[in-house]
């Protein structure tokens, strides 16, 4: 263990000092690697094109192009603003990060009810993850997946809780979330990616493909009967970002089994219309084909 601490304090060091460089040359090199990402080693492309090519079968491919070039320049921006973020001021994310709505929010804490925020993979994660602990009376705590290397892990942990969000590993969340059980809080967690296997899952239809989707977020939320709240968040500008807020469910333990999970399909799908580029196309979402033996976990309309 003692040979991770040099290495951690190099990396963060390093991109600490890159981070106090002014906004608009980090976009620079943005636009340089994202431009590289694409062009030449065409990373993941291939995973990219077909994942648009299966929401939006009636673009042309050269549309379908143009929505994957913007694509690569938010990845690259994304990961530029992570860096920022570790010098980044209360005036800085004042600027990059706004809930349109907050009354939404603030309405439950004022009941002295939790919630849970059903996110998406929409790009500006990490700006609303610094800036939300300071735009709601909740205690926000974000479920999150573990780096595999102990000098990354060490790092997002710290970059990621400096403002004060509390941080849930996603393998071990019902044991760390123990202590927060009686605290009013916001749980935000990213309910869109792909589960470990297709059994014990829903099923349903995402951008017209049968698509398996993870129970755990739907699960929690009606167990509890903790109010269930889409976050929208989408850019506003370069680094610039805004989140409106839905209440998915008030009551979510009153509705059907798989019936929060469609409306926050419903709510995800209009979100990545509105914005296709700022979806993480390069993430294997259909990496499991639908078979019959599926069917018992079939949620949505019957198939035809």
């Amino acid at each position: 263990m003692g040979e991770l601490i040099p290495m951690y304090y190099l990396v963060y060091g390093l991109l600490y000092g890159i981070s106090l460089l002014p906004t608009w040359l980090l976009y620079r090199f943005s636009d340089m690697i994202a431009f590289f990402l694409y062009s030449v080693i065409r990373y993941r492309r291939r995973v990219v094109m077909d994942n648009l090519l299966t929401v939006f079968p009636e673009k042309t491919l050269r549309q379908r192009r143009r929505i994957a070039r913007q694509f690569y320049r938010n990845f690259t921006d994304s990961f530029f603003e992570m860096v920022k973020l570790l010098s980044a001021d209360d005036k800085w994310l004042d600027k990059h990060f706004v809930i349109d709505n907050p009354e939404v929010m603030e309405g439950f804490a004022a009941q002295g009810r939790k919630i849970q925020l059903f996110l998406g993979h929409l790009f500006g994660w990490e700006v609303a993850n610094l800036a939300m602990p300071r735009l709601t009376r909740f205690k926000f705590i974000v479920v999150y997946m573990p780096a595999t290397s102990a000098t990354i892990e060490r790092l997002l942990r710290r970059l990621r809780g400096r403002t004060g969000t509390v941080l849930l590993p996603a393998t071990r969340m019902q044991r760390a979330m123990f202590p927060y059980r009686n605290d009013v809080y916001a749980l935000a967690l990213v309910a869109d990616q792909s589960p470990s296997g297709p059994e014990n899952t829903y099923w349903l239809n995402f951008f017209g493909r049968p698509t398996a989707f993870i129970r755990g977020a739907e699960g929690g939320s009606r167990t509890g009967d903790t109010p269930a709240v889409f976050a929208r968040v989408y850019k506003s500008g370069r680094g610039c970002y805004r989140a409106e807020l839905t209440t998915i469910a008030d009551q979510p333990a009153r509705l059907p089994d798989g019936e929060l999970t469609l409306r926050y399909r419903d709510l995800l799908e209009a979100a990545i219309r509105e914005q296709p580029a700022s979806w993480l196309w390069s993430h294997k979402r259909w990496k499991f084909a639908w078979n019959e033996t599926y069917a018992p976990y079939w949620i949505d309309k019957p198939k035809s």
